[in-house]
């Protein structure tokens, strides 16, 4: 019936895997939890994560090999004993009683099932601010009434049930081998083929939250990956699209100019205690502009 597949990377995730078998075993259906560790390097976290294996019904699997979330997620998709995939980031945080019997109540109702995320109301840290108060911002945005918007544009598989025929006929881009775009990626395909999504309030909490110098270089690898994937994806994003309208109007050499002189201002800020979320998209569109001008294969 429901196969639970975890994707993770230098992350301990036990508790996650408790709390998921904790309450599968209260739904009186077959099911399976799997955590694939993707080139995991810390061997406190892929230790402590084997623990999982003496709960019923789970397995650890470890590969030495880093191929990115997009291909293991896939690898995990394909070895899935049941039909019905529920895909979770290892960072996530349980904290709704009936998550599983929520997802259980909507099997067959679509073949793409988006359960949402959010964040803690309040943050200590100010060596996190940065990818707090982004997130805080999108999460204005993250219930299920506001996701059906634009279904597809907002679809994010941090929580995500899909039926497993389907999704093997689409899978997540391998282009995708660092972080960034292969949900968005996902939502184009889906919209291309006209499978419909089903969002719904089933959220997690998101736990992960980068340190500011992390977040920012995250981001730098995401655009990276939008430059790698050779314009499949420029249309469909903000920076990309803002990228074309700059080309249109020969202004991306300007853009590019800006960057380089004002980098390191902007960089100050954002690593700061009180960051711009105005100054981070200019400092993405600055950074996407280095790129934009270099070969594919020197990114």
């Amino acid at each position: 019936m429901l196969s639970i597949l975890i994707p993770t990377h230098d992350y301990t995730c036990y508790q996650l895997v408790h709390d998921l078998h904790e309450q599968a075993e209260q739904l009186g259906v077959p099911y399976e939890i799997i955590v694939a560790e993707d080139g995991s390097r810390s061997q406190v976290d892929i230790i402590a994560n084997h623990k999982m294996v003496e709960l019923s019904h789970c397995r650890h699997i470890v590969r030495k090999e880093n191929v990115g979330q997009a291909s293991t997620r896939n690898e995990l998709a394909m070895m899935a004993a049941y039909d019905w995939l529920i895909i979770i980031d290892s960072d996530a945080v349980v904290e709704k009683k009936d998550f599983l019997y929520t997802y259980l109540n909507y099997i067959g109702k679509a073949d793409v099932v988006v359960g949402g995320l959010y964040h803690q109301a309040t943050n200590s840290d100010p060596n996190r601010s940065l990818r707090f108060k982004y997130e805080k911002e999108a999460d204005l945005h993250r219930s299920a009434r506001e996701r059906s918007l634009q279904p597809y544009k907002r679809l994010t598989c941090f929580n995500i049930m899909l039926y497993k025929p389907t999704f093997l006929t689409i899978l997540f881009d391998k282009d995708c081998h660092e972080y960034g775009y292969e949900d968005a990626l996902f939502g184009v395909e889906l919209e291309k083929r006209g499978i419909p999504i089903l969002h719904i309030d089933n959220p997690l909490m998101h736990n992960g939250l980068d340190t500011n110098i992390n977040f920012l270089k995250k981001s730098e690898t995401a655009l990276r990956t939008l430059k790698r994937l050779n314009g499949k994806m420029e249309s469909h994003s903000y920076v990309g699209r803002t990228m074309l309208q700059l080309r249109k109007y020969h202004l991306s050499g300007a853009m590019r100019l800006f960057f380089h002189i004002f980098q390191p201002l902007m960089r100050k800020n954002l690593l700061s205690k009180h960051p711009s979320l105005f100054l981070f998209s200019v400092y993405k569109l600055g950074y996407y502009s280095t790129l934009s001008s270099l070969p594919t294969d020197k990114v």
